[in-house]
Protein backbone atom coordinates (compact mmCIF):
# COMPACT_ATOMS: atom_id res chain seq x y z
CA UNK A 1 0.00 0.00 0.00
CA UNK A 2 1.28 3.66 -0.56
CA UNK A 3 1.23 4.76 2.86
CA UNK A 4 1.39 8.39 4.63
CA UNK A 5 4.27 9.36 2.80
CA UNK A 6 3.45 7.15 -0.47
CA UNK A 7 0.17 9.33 -0.57
CA UNK A 8 2.04 12.47 0.38
CA UNK A 9 3.76 11.69 -3.05
CA UNK A 10 0.51 11.08 -4.85
CA UNK A 11 -0.80 14.64 -3.70
CA UNK A 12 2.52 16.66 -4.42
CA UNK A 13 2.40 15.48 -7.85
CA UNK A 14 -1.31 16.62 -8.00
CA UNK A 15 0.14 20.08 -6.82
CA UNK A 16 2.21 20.25 -9.55
CA UNK A 17 -0.25 19.08 -11.43
CA UNK A 18 -2.68 21.55 -10.94
CA UNK A 19 0.24 24.13 -11.05
CA UNK A 20 0.75 22.96 -14.80
CA UNK A 21 -2.80 23.30 -15.64
CA UNK A 22 -3.03 27.07 -14.12
CA UNK A 23 -0.06 27.58 -16.33
CA UNK A 24 -1.67 26.60 -19.54
CA UNK A 25 -4.83 28.13 -19.03
CA UNK A 26 -3.02 31.50 -18.52
CA UNK A 27 -0.96 31.18 -21.59
CA UNK A 28 -4.11 30.36 -23.78
CA UNK A 29 -6.08 33.63 -21.72
CA UNK A 30 -2.63 35.79 -22.45
CA UNK A 31 -3.30 34.95 -26.69
CA UNK A 32 -6.83 34.80 -26.59
CA UNK A 33 -6.43 38.15 -29.21
CA UNK A 34 -3.37 36.01 -30.78
CA UNK A 35 -4.43 35.04 -34.16
CA UNK A 36 -1.67 32.82 -34.84
CA UNK A 37 -2.27 31.46 -31.58
CA UNK A 38 -3.70 27.37 -31.28
CA UNK A 39 -4.89 26.57 -28.13
CA UNK A 40 -3.28 24.54 -25.63
CA UNK A 41 -4.03 21.85 -23.65
CA UNK A 42 -2.53 19.73 -20.63
CA UNK A 43 -2.34 15.78 -21.44
CA UNK A 44 -2.58 13.78 -18.16
CA UNK A 45 -2.39 10.38 -17.76
CA UNK A 46 -2.50 8.11 -14.43
CA UNK A 47 0.53 7.09 -13.17
CA UNK A 48 1.81 3.14 -12.81
CA UNK A 49 -0.60 1.73 -10.18
CA UNK A 50 0.87 -0.53 -7.07
CA UNK A 51 -0.22 -4.02 -6.79
CA UNK A 52 -1.74 -4.49 -3.15
CA UNK A 53 -3.25 -7.89 -2.29
CA UNK A 54 -6.72 -5.90 -2.46
CA UNK A 55 -5.83 -5.19 -5.99
CA UNK A 56 -4.36 -2.42 -7.89
CA UNK A 57 -4.14 1.19 -5.54
CA UNK A 58 -3.88 4.02 -7.24
CA UNK A 59 -1.01 6.62 -7.06
CA UNK A 60 -2.04 9.55 -8.37
CA UNK A 61 -1.62 11.30 -12.48
CA UNK A 62 1.59 12.38 -14.61
CA UNK A 63 1.81 15.17 -17.02
CA UNK A 64 2.41 13.97 -20.58
CA UNK A 65 2.61 16.72 -22.41
CA UNK A 66 1.25 20.09 -23.67
CA UNK A 67 0.07 19.64 -26.81
CA UNK A 68 -1.71 22.19 -29.05
CA UNK A 69 -5.56 21.90 -30.40
CA UNK A 70 -4.57 22.20 -34.48
CA UNK A 71 -5.74 20.43 -37.65
CA UNK A 72 -2.98 20.05 -40.26
CA UNK A 73 -5.95 19.64 -43.02
CA UNK A 74 -7.63 23.11 -42.22
CA UNK A 75 -3.95 24.57 -41.93
CA UNK A 76 -3.62 23.03 -45.45
CA UNK A 77 -6.89 24.51 -46.93
CA UNK A 78 -6.11 28.18 -44.97
CA UNK A 79 -2.72 28.01 -47.11
CA UNK A 80 -4.46 27.01 -50.43
CA UNK A 81 -7.28 29.55 -49.88
CA UNK A 82 -4.02 32.41 -48.66
CA UNK A 83 -2.71 32.05 -52.42
CA UNK A 84 -5.49 32.05 -54.20
CA UNK A 85 -6.82 35.53 -52.20
CA UNK A 86 -3.40 36.79 -52.73
CA UNK A 87 -3.65 36.07 -56.64
CA UNK A 88 -7.52 37.87 -56.91
CA UNK A 89 -6.28 40.79 -54.71
CA UNK A 90 -3.11 41.43 -56.71
CA UNK A 91 -5.19 41.49 -59.98
CA UNK A 92 -8.03 43.81 -58.31
CA UNK A 93 -5.37 46.27 -57.39
CA UNK A 94 -4.01 46.51 -60.55
CA UNK A 95 -6.77 46.61 -62.85
CA UNK A 96 -8.35 49.26 -60.76
CA UNK A 97 -5.12 51.41 -60.98
CA UNK A 98 -5.42 50.69 -64.90
CA UNK A 99 -8.94 52.51 -64.82
CA UNK A 100 -8.46 55.20 -62.79
CA UNK A 101 -5.40 55.75 -65.32
CA UNK A 102 -8.03 55.13 -68.12
CA UNK A 103 -9.92 58.02 -66.75
CA UNK A 104 -13.67 56.32 -67.70
CA UNK A 105 -16.31 55.32 -65.41
CA UNK A 106 -17.17 51.31 -65.75
CA UNK A 107 -20.43 51.66 -63.50
CA UNK A 108 -22.16 48.45 -63.21
CA UNK A 109 -21.15 44.77 -63.54
CA UNK A 110 -21.49 44.38 -66.93
CA UNK A 111 -18.83 46.41 -68.21
CA UNK A 112 -20.83 49.51 -69.62
CA UNK A 113 -18.99 52.94 -69.10
CA UNK A 114 -20.32 56.24 -69.13
CA UNK A 115 -18.07 58.81 -70.89
CA UNK A 116 -16.28 60.63 -68.32
CA UNK A 117 -15.11 64.44 -69.43
CA UNK A 118 -11.63 63.61 -69.00
CA UNK A 119 -11.79 60.28 -70.78
CA UNK A 120 -10.53 59.00 -73.56
CA UNK A 121 -14.20 58.03 -75.31
CA UNK A 122 -14.76 61.87 -74.81
CA UNK A 123 -12.08 63.79 -76.35
CA UNK A 124 -12.28 61.21 -79.54
CA UNK A 125 -15.85 62.48 -80.21
CA UNK A 126 -15.07 65.61 -79.83
CA UNK A 127 -12.73 65.26 -82.57
CA UNK A 128 -15.28 63.99 -84.84
CA UNK A 129 -17.86 66.18 -83.87
CA UNK A 130 -15.47 69.36 -85.02
CA UNK A 131 -14.54 67.52 -88.34
CA UNK A 132 -18.20 67.58 -88.92
CA UNK A 133 -18.39 70.90 -87.82
CA UNK A 134 -16.53 71.84 -90.34
CA UNK A 135 -18.97 70.84 -92.75
CA UNK A 136 -21.46 73.00 -91.61
CA UNK A 137 -19.05 75.88 -92.23
CA UNK A 138 -19.58 76.49 -88.60
CA UNK A 139 -16.95 74.49 -87.56
CA UNK A 140 -13.11 76.10 -87.15
CA UNK A 141 -9.73 74.18 -88.27
CA UNK A 142 -8.22 75.90 -84.91
CA UNK A 143 -10.60 73.72 -82.84
CA UNK A 144 -9.88 70.51 -84.98
CA UNK A 145 -6.51 71.28 -84.23
CA UNK A 146 -7.37 71.48 -80.58
CA UNK A 147 -9.26 68.70 -80.31
CA UNK A 148 -6.78 66.37 -82.47
CA UNK A 149 -4.57 67.78 -79.64
CA UNK A 150 -6.72 66.55 -76.88
CA UNK A 151 -6.42 63.09 -78.16
CA UNK A 152 -2.91 62.74 -78.58
CA UNK A 153 -2.19 63.83 -75.31
CA UNK A 154 -4.70 61.64 -73.82
CA UNK A 155 -3.56 58.58 -75.59
CA UNK A 156 0.16 59.62 -74.73
CA UNK A 157 -1.23 59.75 -70.77
CA UNK A 158 -2.95 56.64 -70.99
CA UNK A 159 -0.22 54.50 -72.89
CA UNK A 160 2.37 56.40 -70.13
CA UNK A 161 0.58 55.29 -66.75
CA UNK A 162 -0.52 51.91 -67.97
CA UNK A 163 3.22 51.61 -68.30
CA UNK A 164 3.83 52.71 -64.79
CA UNK A 165 1.58 50.50 -63.41
CA UNK A 166 3.41 47.58 -65.24
CA UNK A 167 6.36 49.37 -64.20
CA UNK A 168 4.86 48.98 -60.46
CA UNK A 169 3.76 45.45 -60.82
CA UNK A 170 7.05 44.41 -61.35
CA UNK A 171 8.78 46.31 -58.51
CA UNK A 172 5.77 44.65 -56.43
CA UNK A 173 6.89 41.22 -57.85
CA UNK A 174 10.64 41.84 -56.72
CA UNK A 175 9.17 42.87 -53.32
CA UNK A 176 7.39 40.05 -52.96
CA UNK A 177 10.27 37.92 -54.01
CA UNK A 178 12.52 39.13 -51.38
CA UNK A 179 9.73 38.72 -48.52
CA UNK A 180 9.18 34.92 -49.93
CA UNK A 181 12.99 34.48 -49.87
CA UNK A 182 12.85 35.61 -46.09
CA UNK A 183 9.93 33.69 -45.51
CA UNK A 184 11.52 30.45 -46.59
CA UNK A 185 14.59 31.12 -44.25
CA UNK A 186 12.73 31.80 -41.33
CA UNK A 187 10.50 28.58 -41.85
CA UNK A 188 14.23 26.31 -42.48
CA UNK A 189 15.64 28.11 -38.83
CA UNK A 190 12.17 27.38 -37.33
CA UNK A 191 11.99 23.61 -38.49
CA UNK A 192 15.84 23.31 -36.89
CA UNK A 193 14.46 24.82 -33.38
CA UNK A 194 11.62 22.17 -33.86
CA UNK A 195 13.33 19.50 -35.09
CA UNK A 196 16.01 20.08 -31.68
CA UNK A 197 12.91 20.92 -29.17
CA UNK A 198 11.02 17.98 -29.66
CA UNK A 199 14.04 15.13 -30.71
CA UNK A 200 13.55 14.38 -26.48
CA UNK A 201 10.18 13.90 -26.69
CA UNK A 202 9.16 17.46 -26.34
CA UNK A 203 6.72 19.95 -27.79
CA UNK A 204 7.65 23.47 -29.20
CA UNK A 205 4.18 24.65 -29.62
CA UNK A 206 4.69 28.11 -30.01
CA UNK A 207 7.63 27.74 -32.71
CA UNK A 208 5.10 25.60 -34.78
CA UNK A 209 2.44 28.79 -34.04
CA UNK A 210 4.97 31.26 -35.35
CA UNK A 211 6.19 28.81 -38.62
CA UNK A 212 2.34 27.91 -39.43
CA UNK A 213 2.02 32.03 -39.68
CA UNK A 214 5.36 32.47 -41.52
CA UNK A 215 4.13 29.86 -44.16
CA UNK A 216 0.53 31.10 -44.52
CA UNK A 217 2.51 34.76 -45.05
CA UNK A 218 4.54 32.89 -48.24
CA UNK A 219 1.56 31.31 -49.36
CA UNK A 220 0.35 34.87 -49.53
CA UNK A 221 2.80 35.37 -52.26
CA UNK A 222 2.79 32.15 -54.14
CA UNK A 223 1.28 29.16 -54.73
CA UNK A 224 3.35 26.40 -52.12
CA UNK A 225 3.17 22.69 -51.18
CA UNK A 226 4.09 22.24 -47.29
CA UNK A 227 4.47 18.85 -46.51
CA UNK A 228 4.94 17.77 -42.93
CA UNK A 229 7.46 15.46 -41.59
CA UNK A 230 7.98 12.72 -38.82
CA UNK A 231 10.56 15.29 -37.48
CA UNK A 232 8.71 17.66 -36.90
CA UNK A 233 9.64 19.85 -39.62
CA UNK A 234 7.69 21.24 -42.89
CA UNK A 235 9.31 20.74 -46.41
CA UNK A 236 8.29 23.56 -48.72
CA UNK A 237 8.48 23.90 -52.48
CA UNK A 238 6.84 26.03 -55.51
CA UNK A 239 6.15 24.95 -58.59
CA UNK A 240 7.22 21.21 -57.66
CA UNK A 241 10.58 22.78 -57.13
CA UNK A 242 12.42 22.13 -53.74
CA UNK A 243 12.52 25.23 -51.32
CA UNK A 244 12.84 24.14 -47.81
CA UNK A 245 14.22 20.84 -46.48
CA UNK A 246 14.40 20.33 -42.90
CA UNK A 247 16.40 22.99 -41.43
CA UNK A 248 17.81 23.92 -44.62
CA UNK A 249 16.65 26.69 -47.02
CA UNK A 250 18.14 24.80 -50.14
CA UNK A 251 16.93 26.83 -52.89
CA UNK A 252 15.20 30.83 -53.18
CA UNK A 253 13.16 32.43 -56.00
CA UNK A 254 14.85 35.04 -58.40
CA UNK A 255 13.29 37.29 -60.92
CA UNK A 256 14.82 37.69 -64.17
CA UNK A 257 13.63 39.26 -67.12
CA UNK A 258 11.17 37.72 -69.52
CA UNK A 259 11.06 39.89 -72.60
CA UNK A 260 10.44 43.36 -72.77
CA UNK A 261 11.48 43.72 -69.28
CA UNK A 262 8.48 41.49 -67.78
CA UNK A 263 10.00 39.96 -64.68
CA UNK A 264 9.16 36.63 -64.30
CA UNK A 265 10.04 34.17 -62.01
CA UNK A 266 12.80 31.52 -61.86
CA UNK A 267 14.62 29.45 -58.81
CA UNK A 268 18.21 29.90 -57.70
CA UNK A 269 20.20 27.40 -58.38
CA UNK A 270 19.34 26.16 -61.67
CA UNK A 271 17.02 29.01 -63.27
CA UNK A 272 14.66 27.00 -63.99
CA UNK A 273 11.02 28.95 -64.77
CA UNK A 274 8.84 28.07 -61.77
CA UNK A 275 5.06 28.59 -62.65
CA UNK A 276 4.04 31.02 -59.50
CA UNK A 277 0.41 30.80 -60.71
CA UNK A 278 -1.14 32.14 -56.99
CA UNK A 279 0.03 34.29 -54.51
CA UNK A 280 0.50 37.93 -54.76
CA UNK A 281 3.35 37.23 -57.43
CA UNK A 282 1.25 35.15 -59.78
CA UNK A 283 -1.80 37.90 -59.64
CA UNK A 284 0.79 40.34 -60.55
CA UNK A 285 2.29 38.48 -63.28
CA UNK A 286 -1.37 37.62 -64.30
CA UNK A 287 -2.60 41.03 -64.32
CA UNK A 288 0.64 42.32 -66.39
CA UNK A 289 0.62 39.91 -69.22
CA UNK A 290 -2.98 39.28 -69.10
CA UNK A 291 -5.79 42.45 -69.24
CA UNK A 292 -3.57 45.17 -69.13
CA UNK A 293 -1.21 44.19 -71.65
CA UNK A 294 -4.23 43.20 -73.56
CA UNK A 295 -5.47 46.83 -72.78
CA UNK A 296 -1.96 48.19 -73.56
CA UNK A 297 -2.33 46.24 -77.48
CA UNK A 298 -5.81 47.51 -77.52
CA UNK A 299 -4.91 51.21 -77.35
CA UNK A 300 -2.07 51.04 -79.76
CA UNK A 301 -3.77 49.31 -82.18
CA UNK A 302 -6.86 52.43 -81.73
CA UNK A 303 -3.88 55.10 -81.85
CA UNK A 304 -2.54 53.41 -84.99
CA UNK A 305 -5.57 52.95 -86.80
CA UNK A 306 -6.50 56.77 -86.04
CA UNK A 307 -3.40 57.96 -87.38
CA UNK A 308 -3.70 55.43 -90.16
CA UNK A 309 -7.27 56.56 -91.10
CA UNK A 310 -7.21 59.80 -90.80
CA UNK A 311 -4.17 60.41 -92.33
CA UNK A 312 -5.02 57.97 -94.89
CA UNK A 313 -8.26 60.51 -95.83
CA UNK A 314 -6.89 64.07 -94.96
CA UNK A 315 -3.76 63.43 -97.10
CA UNK A 316 -5.54 63.34 -100.55
CA UNK A 317 -7.29 66.80 -99.38
CA UNK A 318 -6.29 70.35 -100.02
CA UNK A 319 -5.97 73.54 -98.05
CA UNK A 320 -7.41 76.91 -98.76
CA UNK A 321 -3.99 77.47 -100.62
CA UNK A 322 -3.89 74.56 -102.23
CA UNK A 323 -1.75 73.01 -100.12
CA UNK A 324 -1.75 68.89 -100.00
CA UNK A 325 0.05 65.66 -99.37
CA UNK A 326 0.53 66.87 -95.67
CA UNK A 327 -0.40 63.82 -92.89
CA UNK A 328 -2.26 65.30 -89.99
CA UNK A 329 -1.15 62.86 -87.29
CA UNK A 330 2.41 62.08 -86.85
CA UNK A 331 3.70 58.75 -84.69
CA UNK A 332 2.56 55.76 -84.78
CA UNK A 333 0.79 53.97 -81.55
CA UNK A 334 -0.57 55.36 -78.64
CA UNK A 335 2.64 56.24 -77.18
CA UNK A 336 3.59 58.75 -79.47
CA UNK A 337 0.94 60.25 -81.24
CA UNK A 338 0.72 63.47 -82.18
CA UNK A 339 -0.50 66.40 -84.59
CA UNK A 340 1.41 68.03 -87.61
CA UNK A 341 3.85 70.68 -85.97
CA UNK A 342 2.92 72.53 -88.85
CA UNK A 343 -0.52 72.16 -88.66
CA UNK A 344 -0.35 73.47 -85.29
CA UNK A 345 1.35 76.08 -85.76
CA UNK A 346 -0.86 77.23 -88.82
CA UNK A 347 -4.04 75.85 -88.55
CA UNK A 348 -5.63 77.10 -91.62
CA UNK A 349 -3.43 74.93 -93.57
CA UNK A 350 -6.38 72.78 -92.98
CA UNK A 351 -6.83 70.08 -96.07
CA UNK A 352 -10.85 69.84 -95.70
CA UNK A 353 -11.62 70.01 -99.59
CA UNK A 354 -11.28 67.15 -102.17
CA UNK A 355 -9.79 69.57 -105.07
CA UNK A 356 -7.79 72.10 -105.37
CA UNK A 357 -9.74 75.98 -105.12
CA UNK A 358 -12.82 74.08 -104.67
CA UNK A 359 -13.89 76.86 -102.48
CA UNK A 360 -16.66 75.64 -99.87
CA UNK A 361 -16.09 71.77 -100.70
CA UNK A 362 -16.03 70.05 -97.49
CA UNK A 363 -15.50 66.30 -98.65
CA UNK A 364 -12.45 65.37 -97.10
CA UNK A 365 -14.36 67.04 -93.47
CA UNK A 366 -17.29 65.03 -94.19
CA UNK A 367 -15.22 61.74 -95.14
CA UNK A 368 -12.88 62.54 -92.01
CA UNK A 369 -16.32 63.09 -89.71
CA UNK A 370 -17.72 59.49 -90.96
CA UNK A 371 -14.51 57.06 -89.83
CA UNK A 372 -16.05 57.70 -86.18
CA UNK A 373 -18.81 55.13 -87.63
CA UNK A 374 -16.76 53.09 -90.43
CA UNK A 375 -15.80 49.21 -89.69
CA UNK A 376 -12.62 48.83 -89.77
CA UNK A 377 -11.20 45.29 -90.94
CA UNK A 378 -7.78 46.17 -87.85
CA UNK A 379 -10.32 46.48 -85.49
CA UNK A 380 -12.18 43.50 -85.94
CA UNK A 381 -14.96 45.17 -88.26
CA UNK A 382 -15.84 47.90 -85.93
CA UNK A 383 -15.41 51.62 -85.44
CA UNK A 384 -12.74 53.58 -84.20
CA UNK A 385 -15.51 54.60 -81.39
CA UNK A 386 -17.01 51.28 -80.44
CA UNK A 387 -13.51 49.72 -80.68
CA UNK A 388 -12.29 52.04 -77.41
CA UNK A 389 -15.95 51.08 -76.40
CA UNK A 390 -15.26 47.27 -76.23
CA UNK A 391 -11.62 48.33 -74.57
CA UNK A 392 -13.40 49.69 -71.68
CA UNK A 393 -15.66 47.01 -71.93
CA UNK A 394 -13.45 44.41 -71.50
CA UNK A 395 -11.66 45.59 -68.83
CA UNK A 396 -14.64 46.04 -67.14
CA UNK A 397 -15.28 42.55 -67.50
CA UNK A 398 -11.72 41.97 -66.13
CA UNK A 399 -12.23 44.19 -63.05
CA UNK A 400 -15.76 42.59 -62.43
CA UNK A 401 -14.58 38.80 -62.37
CA UNK A 402 -11.47 39.58 -60.29
CA UNK A 403 -13.64 41.41 -57.88
CA UNK A 404 -15.82 38.44 -57.83
CA UNK A 405 -13.16 35.52 -58.05
CA UNK A 406 -11.74 38.09 -54.68
CA UNK A 407 -15.11 38.01 -52.48
CA UNK A 408 -15.48 34.20 -53.30
CA UNK A 409 -12.19 33.62 -51.77
CA UNK A 410 -12.36 35.87 -49.10
CA UNK A 411 -15.60 34.20 -47.72
CA UNK A 412 -14.09 31.26 -48.32
CA UNK A 413 -11.57 32.44 -46.13
CA UNK A 414 -13.11 33.64 -43.31
CA UNK A 415 -14.83 30.19 -43.36
CA UNK A 416 -11.80 28.77 -42.66
CA UNK A 417 -11.04 30.76 -40.32
CA UNK A 418 -13.98 30.81 -37.96
CA UNK A 419 -13.45 27.15 -38.31
CA UNK A 420 -9.78 27.10 -37.11
CA UNK A 421 -11.12 29.58 -34.27
CA UNK A 422 -13.71 27.26 -33.07
CA UNK A 423 -11.15 24.44 -33.05
CA UNK A 424 -8.16 26.02 -31.72
CA UNK A 425 -9.03 29.26 -31.03
CA UNK A 426 -8.84 30.21 -27.06
CA UNK A 427 -12.60 30.79 -25.77
CA UNK A 428 -11.90 33.09 -22.12
CA UNK A 429 -15.43 31.00 -21.02
CA UNK A 430 -13.79 27.64 -21.34
CA UNK A 431 -10.33 29.08 -19.77
CA UNK A 432 -11.84 30.50 -16.93
CA UNK A 433 -14.08 27.14 -16.66
CA UNK A 434 -10.63 25.42 -16.63
CA UNK A 435 -8.97 27.49 -14.38
CA UNK A 436 -11.59 27.45 -11.79
CA UNK A 437 -11.12 23.29 -12.06
CA UNK A 438 -7.43 23.74 -11.74
CA UNK A 439 -7.81 26.38 -8.74
CA UNK A 440 -10.35 23.66 -6.86
CA UNK A 441 -8.48 20.38 -7.94
CA UNK A 442 -5.33 22.34 -6.14
CA UNK A 443 -7.09 23.52 -3.20
CA UNK A 444 -8.34 19.88 -3.06
CA UNK A 445 -5.21 18.46 -3.25
CA UNK A 446 -3.69 21.19 -0.71
CA UNK A 447 -6.39 19.85 1.76
CA UNK A 448 -5.08 16.30 1.42
CA UNK A 449 -1.12 17.51 2.14
CA UNK A 450 -2.50 19.28 5.32
CA UNK A 451 -4.51 16.20 6.38
CA UNK A 452 -1.77 14.01 5.98
CA UNK A 453 0.70 16.29 7.44
CA UNK A 454 -1.71 16.00 10.85
CA UNK A 455 -1.64 12.52 10.32
CA UNK A 456 2.30 12.19 10.36
CA UNK A 457 2.35 14.51 13.63
CA UNK A 458 -0.09 11.95 15.41
CA UNK A 459 1.69 9.24 14.96
CA UNK A 460 5.35 10.92 15.29
CA UNK A 461 3.36 11.98 19.11
CA UNK A 462 2.16 8.23 19.70
CA UNK A 463 3.62 6.20 22.43
CA UNK A 464 5.55 3.53 21.46
CA UNK A 465 3.29 0.99 21.80
CA UNK A 466 5.89 -1.55 23.22
CA UNK A 467 7.10 0.32 25.95
CA UNK A 468 6.45 -0.19 29.29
Amino acid sequence: MLGLFGTLDLASRSLATQQEGTAVAGQNMANVNNPAYARQQLNVQTSAPLDTTAGEEGTGDDVVSITEVRDSLLDSQIQSENSATGSFTAQQSALQNAEAYLGEQITNTSGASAASANGLAAKLSNLFNSFSSLTTGAGDPAAVVQSAQEVATQFNQVSANLSQVQSNLNTSIQNDVASSNQDLSDIAGLNQQIVLAEAGGGTANDLVDTREQTIENLASMANISATAQADGSVDISIGGVPMVTGGSAVNGLQTYDGGGGQLLIQDENSGTTLAVTGGSIGGSITARDGALAGLQTSLDTLASQLITQVNNTYSAGYDAAGGTGQPFFTGAGAADIGVNSALVSDPTQFQASSAPGAGGDTQIALALANLATQDNPALGNQSLTQSYAQTVSNLGNAINTATDQLNTSQAISTTLANQRSTESGVSIDEEMTNLMQFQKAYQASAQLVTTLNAMMEIVIDMDDPIST
